[in-house]
């Protein structure tokens, strides 16, 4: 069996301290965890390194083997994703994290501990911190699978903040149980953020229960896009009100509000309504509500309509960006001669 090198795959000198240890561990298992990289075979494979060098630097007597003897005889094994398929269901299994060898849910301090220290990081947890169920001490107790629903809100929803009620299927005492929940869904929550709620999953062999991950997806809008906090709509303006100004009656994410458009809008020019947007989860202050303006030309014109538009013909004379446009020009072909 090759020899695998613990402390350079955390990047580590054999010096490092325990929280060394644990600090690099940590970057690396919020960098290849699995649910951030669905698919990628090679952070899987990182991962895994990553969680069974962890499991044996962090262990004092552990440590002390494999850099006596190498990691054979520390008795490493690999992380590993328990659970398995939900059979259809509208939710997936999260990854159970057991681990092999000697390292098994030993005492304090092992990964079980540490997982439970970034779960909040890593699934943008909503709820006070607290590692699994009976993970700590000697009493150790397995904890049930955790699960993943996929939670659909409309833009509308995420800007205000919505109660969803939720229908599932989880495992209870050895038989599905179909259950239903109520989710508070706070303002401002973004795409693919996680809802944690504690011990909705399925029952561990102890009867310990895992969670439940409700994961936002965000409906597509017919006139919105939502970029960071600041919601994005394109405004089709008739060539004459740009010329001449007009007010125009918009939708927003809570309401409707007026927008001025002045005399000599441009196409493309964009217009800002401050705190229109999407407010910050759990903090202060809201993005804005930006208006791009699309200058609508009309078709199928009569002759009438076209004799008239060509008595304005002049205009374009004085148009700053045909203007503009024409001098950069001029110049340009004066120097190629």
């Amino acid at each position: 069996m090759a020899y695998k090198d613990y402390y350079a795959i955390l990047s580590l000198p054999r010096t490092a301290t325990t929280e060394e240890i644990k600090k690099a561990y940590r970057k690396l298992a919020m960098k290849y965890h699995p649910d951030k990289n669905p698919g990628d075979k090679t952070a899987e494979e990182k991962f895994k390194e990553a969680s069974e060098a962890y499991e044996v630097l962090r262990d004092p007597k552990r440590r002390q083997m494999y850099d006596q003897f190498g990691h054979v005889a520390a008795g490493a094994g690999g992380a590993q994703r328990g659970a398995g398929s939900t059979g259809g269901r509208p939710f997936e299994d999260f990854a159970g994290f057991g681990f092999g060898g000697a390292a098994g849910a030993q005492g304090a301090g092992s990964a079980h501990e540490f997982f439970g220290d970034f779960f909040s990081d890593l699934f943008g947890d909503m709820g006070p911190q607290s590692g699994p169920a009976g993970a700590r001490g000697r009493g150790f107790k397995q904890k049930g699978a955790d699960l993943r629903y996929t939670l659909s809100v409309s833009l509308e929803e995420a800007a205000t903040g919505c109660e969803k009620l939720i229908h599932f299927v989880r495992h209870r005492d050895g038989r599905e149980d179909r259950a239903k929940l109520s989710i508070n869904v706070p303002a401002g929550v973004k795409e693919g953020q996680r809802l944690k709620l504690r011990g909705e999953g399925d029952s561990g062999p102890s009867g310990t229960p895992g969670d439940l991950y409700a994961v936002i997806s965000l409906q597509k809008h017919p006139l919105f896009k939502r970029r960071d906090n600041d919601v994005h709509l394109e405004l089709p303006v008739s060539f004459v009100d740009a010329i001449i100004g007009t007010q125009i009656e918009i939708p927003t994410l809570t309401g409707k509000a007026t927008l001025r458009i002045p005399a000599g809008t441009h196409p493309g020019q964009i217009f800002r309504l401050k705190g229109k947007g999407f407010p910050e989860v759990g903090g202060y202050g809201s993005g804005d509500m930006l208006v791009k303006v699309i200058i609508d030309i009309p078709k199928n014109m009569s002759e009438e309509e076209k004799a008239a538009i060509a008595k304005l013909s002049s205009l374009s004379e004085r148009s700053p960006l045909v203007m503009d446009f024409k001098n950069k020009m001029n110049s340009l072909l004066k120097s190629r001669k």
